[in-house]
């Protein structure tokens, strides 16, 4: 498993459906490693921190392996950091990893809290209102982590878990969790035992179970 590009970007204005929109969803490769500090790479930053950007979403990770799928389905070309990641990975998918996994990524710990619920500028990202949709029909929605400890990152770094949660419930079936309105208590509850689950989730799923 390795990183295959860092991606960062500070946000910009942009003209969106008659609107004049803030956005950090345009990432660009980073030659070199970068530092990790806080809940930021080095020069990243988010443009509405209510609902981007903090503790349970510092570094979205993409894996270089959807990236085929998406260039057929959509007709186009694509380069890393397509998808406002930080990091393109490769090796390293939402079937493949847990909610709670912990992973070196060069000199830095990173734990998975969640997948990515897409807000309309992935839309503004690919010019297409329709592509938030899209995206969730997917079902590759990438993996959110917080910060263990802080570090570098660069491109070419490997990526090691190092702690494996013993809940192991996926980010993808985490995902069908959040989609699923009326999905198994069993499993909510089992989400539940795992620290390193995103905040705003933890509140979801409990208020679903009456707790």
């Amino acid at each position: 498993m390795r990183v295959v590009s860092v991606n960062v970007g500070r946000p910009r204005l942009v003209a969106w459906q008659g609107n004049t929109v803030l956005t950090g969803i345009f990432k660009d490769p980073v030659d070199g490693r970068i530092p990790l500090r806080g809940v930021n790479l080095a020069g990243d930053a988010q443009a509405d921190l209510s609902v981007h950007g903090g503790p349970d979403k510092a570094v979205y990770a993409y894996p270089l392996e959807h990236y085929d799928d998406w260039q057929a389905v959509l007709g186009r070309n694509l380069s890393p950091g397509a998808f406002g990641e930080n990091l393109t990975t490769e090796g390293i998918t939402e079937d493949s990893v847990h909610i709670g996994d912990e992973f070196r990524v060069g000199t830095a710990r990173l734990v998975v809290t969640q997948p990515r619920m897409p807000c309309f500028k992935l839309g503004i990202r690919f010019g297409d209102p329709t592509m938030v949709k899209t995206f969730l029909r997917a079902g590759r929605p990438g993996i959110y982590f917080g910060v263990r400890e802080e570090g570098e990152i660069g491109p070419g770094d490997t990526i090691d878990r190092v702690f494996e949660e013993a809940h192991r419930v996926t980010v993808s079936a985490m995902l069908q969790l959040i989609l699923n309105r009326n999905a198994d208590p069993i499993q909510l509850r089992r989400v539940l035992e795992v620290s390193a689950l995103a905040a705003v989730w933890r509140e979801e799923f409990k208020d679903r179970l009456g707790i």
